[in-house]
């Protein structure tokens, strides 16, 4: 095989602010729903890889929490799984929005990626959909002078597609020669309890107030197929909070709201797994969660 045609794979990471699109992106690229998305900033809390297959390539994409100034001790291991994240992979993916204007979030990343200086960066500017072709000609022209050390800056977007081939060639080539990493049709590693409890978590934030979704954590207690139906598999799931004033809010007047989550999350885990579910949502209160060591232990954010 020559060198043009060798086989490439490895890993990229999207890092951003809260709120640019990484996890939306992912998705578009990948082919299918490996990360929920939301409208709340901070819905990514973890580190999960999206797999695209290519004939040439296995690219695996690498969705990092949105990076910030952290004020809780859950935010300080966000950042901290980031900044691991980007010692770790072969590419960086910056993303900034095209229809909001550079801002000190941006100039905190830009900060933190200069240290970086083994892996090459690409700057994406995502969400074009939803900007005008000045808006995108001015911020492409603003990011090329914040990230001067990216070597590519692409436009695009992960709603109508726009310019990802262009993106996924620009990461594949990056990568180092190598054979496959997981197996062919393999979409995601996360274990399929962690992404459960990701798609209740997504249902849980829709409609929320501004302030409940950062106090919103899922844990599967157990999922295991009904012992007199082969085809109905039984998930038991608590939906934490931090007070009772937040559970009642997801509970909702005389249980209204949390049958909604149950109902929006069962049928995403359905077409998930590709079975019946039969889901039991609890909504528990733990004080302070995002400052307790021994409850984030417990959520699955560790030292």
């Amino acid at each position: 095989m020559s060198e043009k045609t060798e086989f490439r794979a490895g890993f990229a990471c999207f890092v951003g602010r809260p709120n640019v699109g990484k996890s939306t992106l992912m998705n578009a690229l990948v082919g299918t729903k490996v990360a929920i998305t939301s409208s709340k900033p901070q819905t990514t809390r973890r580190a999960i890889r999206g797999i695209v297959h290519r004939p040439d390539a296995q690219l695996i994409i690498v969705d990092t929490p949105g990076f910030h100034r952290p004020r809780t001790l859950l935010g300080e291991r966000l950042d901290s799984l980031v900044l691991s994240t980007l010692s770790e992979v072969d590419v960086i993916g910056f993303c900034i929005p095209a229809n909001e204007p550079i801002g000190k979030g941006d100039r905190f990343i830009t900060e933190k990626l200069k240290a970086v200086k083994e892996t090459p960066v690409v700057a994406i500017v995502t969400k074009c959909d939803v900007a005008s072709r000045e808006q995108i000609v001015k911020q492409l022209v603003a990011v090329e002078q914040l990230v001067d050390f990216a070597e590519e800056i692409v436009p695009v977007s992960a709603v109508s597609g726009e310019r990802l081939d262009v993106l996924t060639d620009l990461l594949v080539a990056r990568l180092p020669v190598s054979p496959p990493l997981y197996p062919e049709g393999e979409l995601t590693d996360e274990p399929e309890q962690v992404l459960v409890a990701e798609l209740i978590r997504e249902a849980a934030l829709e409609g929320v107030r501004d302030e409940l979704p950062h106090s919103i954590a899922v844990v599967v207690e157990e999922m295991k197929p009904r012992e007199d139906r082969d085809d109905l598999l039984e998930i038991y799931a608590d939906i934490y909070v931090e007070r009772p004033s937040q559970k009642a809010i997801v509970i909702g007047p005389g249980g209204a709201r949390l049958k909604e989550v149950g109902i929006r999350a069962r049928r995403q885990i359905e077409a998930l797994l590709g079975t019946h579910v039969y889901l039991s949502l609890h909504v528990r209160v733990a004080r302070e969660w995002q400052r307790d060591p021994k409850m984030l232990r417990r959520l699955g954010f560790y030292d």
